[in-house]
């Protein structure tokens, strides 16, 4: 089997998790053509969300998912978050090693460190903001997981806040049924 093939079968195999971790879109929705979903060179392996046959879709890389592919398969049935959900923990991680390095850059700037105790602290603190980072990561997606199970029973509670805000700002205008 050719590795395109390969690819477009690891798509559609019939697994609890499917960690997409790649560079490419590989899912869109049955009602998009391959245009669409804007990256040419994975058209012979994309497949559509309706397809998959994962109980949940983790995702390591941007965009592998069109948002109507996302939406066509968690409609079919399958568990996905949005790929910044996902991908939160290497932003998270971005975010914190800009700014400690910010942090300690205007340290050394103004000649409270040299350069290489910036260095020795950025080793040391290493693993503790790891922690801190899959930490976060795991309480986005428990919280996430509550919103999901509760959102049903709490859709009086938010269009009560929505009409609320609506009504003290204007910023805001939404239906509720």
């Amino acid at each position: 089997m050719t590795p395109n093939e390969l690819i477009h079968h690891i798509l559609l195999a019939p697994v609890d998790l499917l960690w997409n971790g790649g560079v490419g879109t590989f899912v869109k929705a049955s009602s998009e053509s391959q245009l669409a979903a804007g990256d040419r060179a994975n058209d012979a392996v994309r497949v559509d969300g309706a397809q998959l046959r994962c109980r949940v879709v983790g995702e390591g890389g941007n965009l592998g998912f069109t948002q109507l592919g996302r939406i066509e398969y968690a409609r079919s049935g399958g568990r996905i978050n949005t790929d910044a959900i996902d991908n939160s923990a290497g932003v998270n991680t971005s975010d914190h090693e800009v700014n400690l390095k910010i942090l300690l850059d205007r340290a050394v700037t103004a000649g409270h460190l040299t350069r290489d105790e910036r260095n020795e602290l950025l080793q040391k603190v290493r693993d503790d903001v790891v922690e801190e980072i899959l930490h976060d990561n795991y309480e986005v997606n428990l919280q996430l997981g509550m919103a999901r199970r509760l959102g049903p029973a709490m859709v009086n509670v938010h269009a009560r806040f929505l009409r609320a805000l609506e009504a003290t700002d204007g910023l805001v205008h939404v239906a509720c049924a």
